[in-house]
Protein backbone atom coordinates (compact mmCIF):
# COMPACT_ATOMS: atom_id res chain seq x y z
CA UNK A 1 0.00 0.00 0.00
CA UNK A 2 1.30 3.49 -0.69
CA UNK A 3 0.70 6.13 1.62
CA UNK A 4 -0.22 9.28 0.67
CA UNK A 5 0.58 12.97 1.62
CA UNK A 6 -2.20 12.49 3.87
CA UNK A 7 0.06 10.47 5.99
CA UNK A 8 3.19 12.74 5.95
CA UNK A 9 1.20 15.81 6.99
CA UNK A 10 0.05 13.50 9.68
CA UNK A 11 3.51 12.27 10.94
CA UNK A 12 4.42 16.48 10.93
CA UNK A 13 1.15 17.34 12.74
CA UNK A 14 2.17 14.51 14.90
CA UNK A 15 5.73 16.11 15.53
CA UNK A 16 4.20 19.87 16.39
CA UNK A 17 1.43 18.06 19.11
CA UNK A 18 4.12 16.04 20.78
CA UNK A 19 7.20 18.34 20.27
CA UNK A 20 9.51 18.58 23.48
CA UNK A 21 7.39 15.77 24.69
CA UNK A 22 9.92 12.79 26.09
CA UNK A 23 8.66 8.53 27.32
CA UNK A 24 7.89 8.85 30.49
CA UNK A 25 11.47 8.56 32.51
CA UNK A 26 13.73 8.25 29.64
CA UNK A 27 15.46 10.93 27.36
CA UNK A 28 13.70 9.61 24.37
CA UNK A 29 11.81 11.89 21.91
CA UNK A 30 7.99 10.80 22.79
CA UNK A 31 7.88 10.47 18.44
CA UNK A 32 9.61 7.64 18.75
CA UNK A 33 6.46 5.65 20.13
CA UNK A 34 3.94 7.08 17.49
CA UNK A 35 6.32 5.84 14.89
CA UNK A 36 6.95 2.43 16.51
CA UNK A 37 3.25 2.14 17.29
CA UNK A 38 2.77 3.09 13.43
CA UNK A 39 4.86 0.73 12.64
CA UNK A 40 3.27 -2.33 14.58
CA UNK A 41 0.25 -0.93 13.08
CA UNK A 42 1.11 -1.43 9.48
CA UNK A 43 2.96 -4.65 9.98
CA UNK A 44 -0.50 -6.08 10.79
CA UNK A 45 -2.34 -4.95 7.97
CA UNK A 46 -3.20 -1.43 8.86
CA UNK A 47 -4.85 1.31 6.19
CA UNK A 48 -3.71 4.17 5.55
CA UNK A 49 -6.98 5.79 7.70
CA UNK A 50 -5.50 3.47 10.67
CA UNK A 51 -1.64 4.32 10.14
CA UNK A 52 -2.89 8.16 10.48
CA UNK A 53 -4.63 6.98 13.79
CA UNK A 54 -1.65 5.77 15.08
CA UNK A 55 0.42 8.21 14.60
CA UNK A 56 -1.94 10.81 16.38
CA UNK A 57 -3.27 7.83 18.93
CA UNK A 58 -2.12 10.02 21.79
CA UNK A 59 -2.88 13.68 20.11
CA UNK A 60 -6.70 14.39 22.05
CA UNK A 61 -5.28 12.70 25.52
CA UNK A 62 -1.65 14.45 25.45
CA UNK A 63 -2.45 17.60 23.93
CA UNK A 64 -5.64 19.17 24.07
CA UNK A 65 -8.61 16.99 24.73
CA UNK A 66 -11.69 16.95 22.57
CA UNK A 67 -10.91 20.08 20.34
CA UNK A 68 -7.75 18.00 18.74
CA UNK A 69 -10.15 15.51 18.09
CA UNK A 70 -11.72 17.92 15.92
CA UNK A 71 -8.89 19.04 14.67
CA UNK A 72 -7.97 15.88 13.92
CA UNK A 73 -11.18 15.85 11.94
CA UNK A 74 -11.01 18.58 9.80
CA UNK A 75 -7.44 17.76 8.89
CA UNK A 76 -7.30 14.63 8.49
CA UNK A 77 -11.20 12.77 8.04
CA UNK A 78 -13.77 10.66 10.09
CA UNK A 79 -11.65 7.62 10.01
CA UNK A 80 -8.52 8.72 11.90
CA UNK A 81 -10.62 11.26 14.46
CA UNK A 82 -12.74 7.74 15.62
CA UNK A 83 -9.65 5.96 16.20
CA UNK A 84 -7.59 8.56 18.27
CA UNK A 85 -11.07 9.31 20.23
CA UNK A 86 -11.34 5.48 20.72
CA UNK A 87 -8.22 5.16 21.94
CA UNK A 88 -8.32 7.49 24.60
CA UNK A 89 -9.26 6.54 27.93
CA UNK A 90 -10.22 10.29 29.16
CA UNK A 91 -10.02 13.92 27.69
CA UNK A 92 -10.55 15.06 31.48
CA UNK A 93 -8.18 17.44 33.24
CA UNK A 94 -7.63 16.60 36.26
CA UNK A 95 -7.70 12.91 34.69
CA UNK A 96 -9.94 10.80 36.84
CA UNK A 97 -8.66 8.15 39.52
CA UNK A 98 -5.70 5.79 37.81
CA UNK A 99 -7.44 2.74 38.24
CA UNK A 100 -11.41 3.46 37.62
CA UNK A 101 -9.62 5.13 34.10
CA UNK A 102 -8.16 1.78 33.14
CA UNK A 103 -11.23 -0.02 34.16
CA UNK A 104 -13.01 2.10 31.61
CA UNK A 105 -10.95 1.51 29.25
CA UNK A 106 -11.27 -2.48 28.95
CA UNK A 107 -14.77 -2.15 29.28
CA UNK A 108 -14.90 0.00 26.59
CA UNK A 109 -12.56 -2.48 24.18
CA UNK A 110 -15.36 -4.72 24.20
CA UNK A 111 -17.66 -2.54 21.88
CA UNK A 112 -14.46 -0.80 19.88
CA UNK A 113 -14.16 -1.04 16.22
CA UNK A 114 -11.27 -3.02 14.47
CA UNK A 115 -9.37 -0.39 13.49
CA UNK A 116 -9.58 0.84 17.54
CA UNK A 117 -8.65 -2.72 18.44
CA UNK A 118 -5.61 -2.06 15.96
CA UNK A 119 -4.17 0.58 17.03
CA UNK A 120 -4.66 -0.02 20.61
CA UNK A 121 -3.39 -3.03 21.34
CA UNK A 122 -0.38 -2.16 18.50
CA UNK A 123 0.16 1.07 21.29
CA UNK A 124 -0.19 -1.56 24.16
CA UNK A 125 2.22 -3.82 22.38
CA UNK A 126 4.98 -1.31 21.75
CA UNK A 127 4.07 -0.11 25.37
CA UNK A 128 5.25 -3.63 26.98
CA UNK A 129 8.14 -4.22 25.30
CA UNK A 130 9.76 -0.62 26.10
CA UNK A 131 8.65 -1.56 29.64
CA UNK A 132 10.41 -4.75 29.00
CA UNK A 133 13.52 -3.47 28.17
CA UNK A 134 13.55 -0.49 30.08
CA UNK A 135 13.02 -2.73 33.05
CA UNK A 136 16.00 -5.10 32.09
CA UNK A 137 18.14 -2.05 32.36
CA UNK A 138 17.01 -0.16 35.60
CA UNK A 139 15.24 -2.91 37.36
CA UNK A 140 12.16 -2.11 39.96
CA UNK A 141 12.88 1.69 39.43
CA UNK A 142 11.07 1.74 36.41
CA UNK A 143 7.60 1.22 38.31
CA UNK A 144 8.03 4.97 39.81
CA UNK A 145 7.37 6.27 36.47
CA UNK A 146 3.64 4.38 36.08
CA UNK A 147 0.45 5.57 38.17
CA UNK A 148 -0.14 2.02 38.91
CA UNK A 149 3.16 1.24 40.34
CA UNK A 150 4.48 -2.01 39.85
CA UNK A 151 0.79 -4.33 40.49
CA UNK A 152 -1.49 -1.59 38.94
CA UNK A 153 0.62 -1.51 35.69
CA UNK A 154 1.19 -5.31 35.60
CA UNK A 155 -2.41 -5.97 36.15
CA UNK A 156 -3.27 -3.47 33.95
CA UNK A 157 -1.79 -5.24 30.80
CA UNK A 158 -2.25 -8.58 32.07
CA UNK A 159 -5.81 -8.15 31.48
CA UNK A 160 -5.61 -6.08 28.19
CA UNK A 161 -3.47 -9.33 27.27
CA UNK A 162 -6.38 -11.45 27.79
CA UNK A 163 -9.50 -9.11 26.20
CA UNK A 164 -8.02 -8.80 23.07
CA UNK A 165 -7.25 -12.39 22.75
CA UNK A 166 -10.88 -12.74 23.95
CA UNK A 167 -11.75 -9.96 21.31
CA UNK A 168 -9.64 -10.79 18.51
CA UNK A 169 -7.59 -13.47 18.26
CA UNK A 170 -4.99 -12.51 15.71
CA UNK A 171 -1.11 -12.13 15.05
CA UNK A 172 -1.05 -9.30 17.05
CA UNK A 173 -3.33 -9.76 20.20
CA UNK A 174 -0.89 -13.06 20.23
CA UNK A 175 2.23 -11.06 20.05
CA UNK A 176 0.55 -8.22 22.83
CA UNK A 177 -0.13 -11.75 25.68
CA UNK A 178 3.63 -13.64 24.82
CA UNK A 179 4.70 -9.99 25.37
CA UNK A 180 3.12 -9.60 28.73
CA UNK A 181 3.63 -12.89 30.07
CA UNK A 182 7.66 -12.44 28.99
CA UNK A 183 7.49 -9.10 31.07
CA UNK A 184 5.68 -11.12 34.20
CA UNK A 185 8.27 -14.08 34.18
CA UNK A 186 11.40 -11.35 33.87
CA UNK A 187 9.61 -9.31 36.64
CA UNK A 188 9.40 -12.64 38.56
Amino acid sequence: MQMTPRFASALAYACEIHAGQLRKGTDIPYISHLLGVTSIALDHGATEDEAIGALLHDAAEDAGGAPVIGEIRARFGPAPAKIVAGCSDTFETPKPPWRARKEAYIAHLASASPSVLLVSAADKLHNVRAITSDYRKVGEAIWARFTGGREGTLWYYHVLADSFLKLNRNRLAEELYLAVRELEQLVG
